[in-house]
C-alpha cells in the first residue's frame, strides 16, 4: 500500500485547475464502498492499522447490511503516474452515492457537487436497472463517465461481454472500459489516473459573491447541524455571516472544513473545494439540501438553479400471514 506521507490536501483555497470533483455510480453490491476503501488506502490519507472495510459507512444499518444511505463526502491527495497529468499534485473530491433506487434524491444532488462519474458494473452481473437511472441523471448534467468494470478476479466474470454492453449504453469502444479489482486493488491506480486525466476541473468566479450547494446536511449531537457543500463561486471563511438564500436565514459560520478522511478544521474554502460549514445552528431544517449559501452582506443575488422542497417520504411495508 501507498506510504504515509503529509497530507497535502488539507490545504485548501487550492486552484481549481489542480481539483477534480467526482462520484461513483454503481448498484448495490457491485463493490463501491469497497473501491472507495482502496482509494483511501491508496492515496496514503488512512494508516493500515486504522483502515475498517466500509470507511465511508458510518451509520451501524449502513455496515449491517452493506449498503450505502447517506452521501459522504472525501477530500484525496493524487499524483498520478501516468496520463497528462503525471506527477502534478492533484486534489480529488470523491463523493460517495447511495446505490439504492429510493434514494434518487441524494443520488442527483451528490451529482450537482462533480464533474465525473465513475461507472462501477460488477464484471459477473452487467449493468442493472437502478445504475441506468441514475447514469442517466449524470448524462443529463454533462458528468464526464468513466466506465469500470469490477471484480475481475471472479471466477463468473466476463469482461469482454459486459465491456461491450457498457460500450453500447454510453457510446464508447469496449477497450476504454476500464477493468479492476476494488478487493485485490488492481488496475486502481491507473483508473484515478484516468479520473484525473478526463474529469474536467471545476469553473467558477473567484471574485465573485460566494455561492455554495448545500449537498447534504446530518446533524451531530455536540456540534449541531454540519453542512456539506460545495464552493461554486467565491470564497468562504470562518466567522463570516452568512445567509441560506431559499429561507433567508442568516447565521455565523463558526467552523469551516474538509473531511480528508476526518473533519478537519481549515481557513475557508475557494472555488470548486468541496467541504462542511458548521453554524451551531440546531435545526436541520434551516440548511436544505439544493439550497444557495452566500454572504450575508453584498452576498450573491441568483441563486444556483435546481433547487427545489424536499418532499417527505413515507415508506409503508404489509405483510399479511
Amino acid at each position: 500500500m501507498a506510504p504515509k506521507q503529509q497530507n497535502y490536501a488539507l490545504d485548501t483555497f487550492t486552484e481549481p485547475s489542480r481539483i477534480r470533483n467526482f462520484c461513483i455510480i454503481a448498484h448495490i453490491d457491485h463493490g463501491k464502498s469497497t473501491l472507495a476503501d482502496r482509494i483511501l488506502q491508496l492515496s496514503g490519507v488512512i494508516d493500515d492499522r486504522d483502515m475498517r472495510d466500509q470507511y465511508l459507512d458510518n451509520m451501524d444499518i449502513e455496515r449491517e447490511r452493506g449498503i450505502t444511505i447517506k452521501a459522504q463526502n472525501v477530500r484525496l491527495p493524487w499524483i498520478p503516474r501516468s496520463g497528462a497529468n503525471k506527477g502534478e499534485e492533484l486534489v480529488m473530491h470523491l463523493i460517495d452515492t447511495p446505490g439504492h433506487v429510493d434514494f434518487t434524491y441524494e443520488v442527483s444532488r451528490a451529482l450537482e457537487a462533480c464533474e465525473g462519474a465513475i461507472l462501477l458494473v460488477d464484471a459477473a452481473q452487467g449493468i442493472e436497472a437502478q445504475t441506468l437511472a441514475n447514469l442517466y441523471l449524470a448524462m443529463e448534467k454533462d458528468l464526464e463517465i468513466i466506465p469500470v468494470l469490477n471484480k475481475i478476479d471472479l471466477p463468473a466474470a466476463d469482461p469482454e461481454k459486459y465491456s461491450l454492453e457498457i460500450a453500447n449504453i454510453i457510446g464508447c469502444e469496449p477497450e476504454e472500459v476500464l477493468r479492476i479489482s476494488a478487493k485485490t486493488g488492481e488496475g486502481i491506480p491507473e483508473m484515478l489516473d484516468k479520473v484525473c486525466e478526463l474529469v474536467p476541473s471545476p469553473n467558477g468566479d473567484e471574485d465573485a459573491p460566494a455561492r455554495a450547494l448545500i449537498f447534504d446536511s446530518v446533524y451531530d449531537i455536540f456540534r449541531g447541524v454540519v453542512t456539506y457543500i460545495r464552493m461554486v463561486d467565491g470564497t468562504l471563511e470562518p466567522r463570516q455571516k452568512i445567509t441560506m438564500m431559499s429561507s433567508g436565514s442568516t447565521h455565523e459560520a463558526l467552523e469551516i472544513g474538509v473531511v480528508s478522511p476526518q473533519p478537519t478544521k481549515t481557513k475557508g474554502l475557494g472555488v470548486g473545494e468541496v467541504g462542511y460549514i458548521i453554524t451551531g445552528v440546531k435545526d436541520v431544517r434551516l440548511s436544505k439540501v439544493g439550497d444557495t449559501v452566500t454572504w450575508a452582506n453584498k452576498g450573491a443575488t441568483e441563486p444556483l438553479k435546481g433547487y427545489s422542497e424536499p418532499t417527505p417520504m413515507v415508506y409503508s411495508g404489509l405483510f399479511p400471514v
